[in-house]
C-alpha cells in the first residue's frame, strides 16, 4: 500500500480525497441514525408522559370530586341528625340511604358509601356490603387514621351483593357541626376495577401497561392481578428509586428491558407507572437505519465516481510536466519549460522559469547570513566571559577572607557566588525544589549578615518533592518581597516561614511573614493588579517581584497556578501557589 501511494500523486489524492468525502458521509449517516433513533425515544417518552399527566388529571378529579363530596355528606342536616339522635330512627335510616343510593348512582368509579354510627346505630350505605376489610385496615394503621383528619387507605377487599370487590377508601371521621361531637366515620371506596379501566383505556403502548402506586409504593391498580397490594419491588426487584416528581427510568437488560416513565399525583403523593418495552424503540430503529444505510451508500458510490474522474482530469498536464522535468540535474540552474497555458498548471510552469535567478539570489543572502551568524556567536562565547570572570573573582575575594581568617566574609561572599550562578543556570530555567530551597537560603543569608538580628527564617519541605523539578526563581522574590515590604518596616524582629508539601500530583508552596500586613484597599488593588489581563502594563504601581512571579507562573503552568495572597494588618502577609508534579519540564 505504501509503495503503491507513493509512486503517483494521483493515487495519493485519489486516496486522500476518497478518505475525506468517505469519513465525513459515514460520520453524518451515523450521526443522523443517532439523532433519528434519539428522537423517536425521546418522541415515545413524551408521548407516554403527556398520557401520565391526563391520567392523573381523571385521578385528581375523581379525587377531588370524592373529597368534596364527604365534605357534603358530613354537613347534611338528615345525617347529622341520624348519628346524633338518643335513639334509632328509622325513618332517617331509609331517607338517608336512599339519599346516598342517588348520590352514588351517577359516578360509576364508586362503589359503595358507608356512614358509621358511634352510638351503634345500623350503617348508613348505598349497597348491602356482606364483609368489609375495611375495619382490619384501620386497626392496622389507627395510629396514622386517628391522627387524620382524612385518610387514603391502602387496596383491601369488599364483599357485597354484587361479589367480591377490591376498592381503595377515603375515611374520615363526623362530628357535630355545632359541639365538634365524634358522631361516627364515613368512608367513601373506590372500585379498583374502574380505576384500571382508566388505565387500560389512557391510549398508552399496547405491548406495555400502567401502574398505579400509593405513597408507600403499594400496588394499587394495574398490571396483573397478583402485583396488587404488593411492594413494586417485588414483581420489578430493581426498580430503582423513583425519588422526584417525575422522570425516566431504565430497567432490565436485553430483551426483556424496559423504559420506565413516572408521575407523581400531588394531592396524594400516589405515583402513575409506565412501561414501555424497548422493542417498540428497536423496531422503529431498524427501519431508521435502512433508510440511513442505503442513502450513504448511493452517496459514496456517487462520489467515488466523482472523485476519480477529477482526479484523472486534473492530473493529466501534472504526468506530462513530471516526464519532462524527471532528468533535471538539481546541481545545475533548472531549465525553462514551454509554457502553453495560461491556467494554475501554466502558472505553476512560469514560476519554475523565475525560479532560477531567485534560487542564485537565495544562495547569495544565505552566505551572508551566515556570516552574520558566526559574528553573533562570537559575540555571545565573548558575554559568557564576564559572568566567568564575576564568578572568578568572588572566588578569590572567598580564599582571601579564608586566610585572613574572616569566616563571616567568606561566607557572605560564598552565598552570593552560589546565588549568582544559581540565577544563570546557564540558561535552564527549571531546576530541582531542593535547588530553589538552597537558593532562597542564600539569599536570606546574605540579607541576614546585612541586616543583623532583624529577621529569622524557618523553611519546611516535604522530603518527597526536594528532586522533583519546578520553574526556578519563584520562592526568592516572595521571600525579598515579605522582608522589603514586611519585616523591614517592624520595629521589632520579624520572621518568615517558608513550607511546601506534596498534595497528589501537585506541590504547594507558602511564604508567610510576620510583618506589618497589607491594608484591605491596599490589598485588593494588588489583587486586582495580578488579575490584570489586558494589553500593556497594569495603570497602578504594584511589586514587580509578585508580578513577575505570577505571570511566570501563569505561562508555565496554567490559570490554576497564580499567586495567592492573603493578610492582615499588623499581623502578616500569606502567599501561597500550588503547580502539578512534573516528572521532565516542558
Amino acid at each position: 500500500m505504501k509503495r503503491w501511494l507513493s509512486k503517483s500523486l494521483k493515487h495519493k489524492l485519489s486516496l486522500l480525497l476518497l478518505i475525506a468525502i468517505v469519513l465525513p458521509l459515514l460520520a453524518t449517516g451515523a450521526v443522523s441514525y443517532n439523532i433519528a433513533t434519539s428522537a423517536t425515544e425521546e418522541k415515545a417518552k413524551q408521548s407516554g408522559m403527556n398520557t401520565l399527566r391526563q391520567i392523573a388529571d381523571k385521578l385528581e378529579f375523581v379525587i377531588q370530586d370524592v373529597e368534596n363530596m364527604s365534605l357534603f355528606i358530613i354537613g347534611q342536616r338528615e345525617v347529622q341528625a341520624y348519628l346524633d339522635n338518643d335513639r334509632e330512627d328509622v325513618a332517617r335510616y331509609t331517607l338517608n340511604v336512599g339519599f346516598l343510593t342517588n348520590l352514588a348512582f351517577s359516578k360509576k368509579y364508586i362503589s359503595n358509601i358507608t356512614i358509621n354510627s358511634a352510638n351503634g346505630y345500623p350503617p348508613l350505605s348505598n349497597t348491602t356490603v356482606l364483609y368489609s376489610g375495611l375495619p382490619d385496615v384501620l386497626r392496622k394503621h389507627e395510629e396514622i387514621y386517628r391522627n387524620s383528619t382524612k385518610w387514603w387507605t391502602p387496596l383491601y377487599e369488599n364483599r357485597t351483593t354484587e361479589g367480591l370487590k377490591k376498592v381503595v377508601s377515603l375515611v374520615r371521621p363526623i362530628r357535630n357541626v355545632n359541639n365538634f361531637k365524634p358522631l361516627g366515620e364515613l368512608s367513601i371506596s373506590l372500585d379498583e376495577a374502574e380505576i384500571a379501566r382508566y388505565l387500560q383505556e389512557s391510549g398508552w403502548e399496547a405491548k406495555g401497561f400502567v401502574l398505579l402506586l400509593d405513597a408507600n409504593n403499594r400496588i394499587l391498580s394495574g398490571g396483573e392481578s397478583a402485583w396488587l397490594n404488593r411492594p413494586v419491588s417485588e414483581p420489578f426487584p430493581d426498580i430503582g428509586p423513583m425519588a422526584e416528581a417525575s422522570g425516566v427510568l431504565n430497567y432490565g437488560q436485553g430483551d426483556g428491558q424496559k423504559t420506565i416513565l413516572y408521575y407523581t399525583l400531588p394531592s396524594l403523593n400516589w405515583k402513575l407507572v409506565g412501561f414501555i418495552p424497548t422493542e417498540i424503540y428497536t423496531a422503529q430503529n431498524v427501519y431508521v437505519l435502512t433508510v440511513t444505510a442505503v442513502a450513504v451508500g448511493i452517496s459514496l458510490l456517487l462520489a467515488a465516481g466523482l472523485v476519480l474522474y477529477f482526479i484523472q482530469w486534473v492530473t493529466r498536464p501534472l504526468t506530462r510536466m513530471t516526464q519532462t522535468m524527471k532528468d533535471i540535474n538539481p546541481d545545475e540552474p533548472i531549465p525553462t519549460y514551454e509554457v502553453k497555458s495560461s491556467d494554475e498548471v501554466g502558472l505553476l510552469l512560469h514560476s519554475y522559469n523565475k525560479l532560477s535567478d531567485r534560487i542564485q539570489r537565495l544562495k547569495e543572502q544565505v552566505q551572508l547570513n551566515e556570516a552574520k551568524k558566526k559574528e553573533a556567536d562570537i559575540l555571545a562565547l565573548q558575554a559568557q566571559i564576564n559572568p566567568h570572570f564575576l564568578y572568578n573573582t568572588l572566588s578569590s575575594i572567598h580564599w582571601m577572607a579564608l586566610m585572613n581568617q574572616d569566616r563571616q566574609i567568606a561566607e557572605m561572599v560564598g552565598a552570593l557566588s552560589d546565588f549568582l550562578r544559581f540565577s544563570l543556570n546557564k540558561g535552564e530555567e527549571f531546576c530541582p525544589v531542593q535547588q530553589e530551597i538552597a537558593h532562597a537560603q542564600n539569599y536570606a543569608y546574605v540579607q541576614s549578615i546585612r541586616f543583623p538580628g532583624q529577621f529569622e527564617m524557618e523553611v519546611y519541605i516535604d522530603p518527597a518533592m526536594l528532586q522533583t523539578p519546578m520553574l526556578k526563581l519563584l520562592l526568592q522574590p516572595l521571600i525579598e518581597n515579605s522582608l522589603i515590604h514586611g519585616i523591614q518596616k517592624k520595629q521589632e524582629p520579624g520572621f518568615v516561614y517558608v513550607h511546601g508539601e506534596l498534595s497528589g500530583a501537585r506541590m504547594k508552596f507558602v511564604v508567610e511573614d510576620t510583618g506589618i500586613g497589607i491594608e484591605a484597599d491596599k490589598l485588593r488593588e494588588i489583587r486586582r493588579q495580578l488579575a490584570w489581563t489586558g494589553n500593556g502594563a497594569p495603570t497602578a504601581k504594584t511589586s514587580y517581584g509578585l508580578r513577575n512571579v505570577h505571570q511566570r507562573l501563569l505561562l508555565h503552568y496554567g490559570s490554576e497556578a497564580g499567586l495567592t495572597i492573603d493578610s492582615e494588618p499588623g499581623k502578616g502577609t500569606r502567599v501561597s501557589f500550588s503547580i502539578p508534579v512534573l516528572e521532565e519540564p516542558a
